[in-house]
């Protein structure tokens, strides 16, 4: 296996290395990589970039899509309340771009319903499933409900609708979000501010 393009992220975290074909995505930990149960354990070649200093969510790592490179994260900025974030169009509806049922129900949502995904560090493992959060934007506000995760480690496969990770700073929001709000969706992605309701 060719290892040149290794992609590596913090010590004991998870890492991708692969060359075999531009949607093969191979995840090592500790140097120890497992693409496939019936192929077994791999090593890759490499040591581990240093971890980020405490509080700082920097890019950890890479995940090569084809023959793009997208940042990941372990961490998303400290919330508070009003914590700035970005705001991105989702459409949560069965074959929608957002891939399969949300993650905290199990469910599709219709492009009327006011759901947000949060990035991964903010989706706290599930914990914030079903909660209220108020985005806020030139003076307006909106109240939305967490149904999904903004996945920061994986993306680019079916899960995820072939979509690259998101940023570690993501707050993606279904039309309803967007119209409330009186946004352009042309726009695809606006600062914001959000905390919970």
């Amino acid at each position: 296996m060719n290892h040149e393009n290794e992609k590596k992220n913090t010590n004991n975290k998870s890492r991708t290395c692969d060359n075999r074909s531009p949607r093969t995505i191979l995840i090592c930990i500790n140097g120890k990589c497992n693409d496939d149960p019936n192929v077994g354990t791999n090593i890759c070649s490499g040591g581990s970039s240093p971890s980020p200093p405490e509080g700082n969510c920097q890019s950890s790592g890479n995940l090569t899509c084809g023959d793009k490179s997208y940042p990941t994260y372990t961490c998303s900025p400290p919330e508070s309340s009003s914590t700035d974030a970005q705001l991105t169009l989702n459409d949560f509806s069965e074959g929608g771009e957002g891939g399969d049922p949300s993650k905290c129900d199990e469910s599709y949502h219709d492009k009327t319903e006011r759901v947000v995904a949060l990035s991964t560090g903010w989706f706290a493992g599930r914990s914030k499933c079903g909660s209220m959060i108020i985005i806020s934007v030139n003076g307006r506000n909106v109240t939305a409900k967490v149904v999904d995760e903004c996945d920061y480690m994986l993306g680019c496969d079916s899960e995820h609708a072939g979509l690259p990770p998101c940023e570690n700073n993501i707050v993606d929001g279904s039309d309803a979000v967007w119209d409330a709000l009186g946004l352009d969706k042309e726009e695809g992605i606006v600062p914001v501010t959000w905390s919970m309701a």
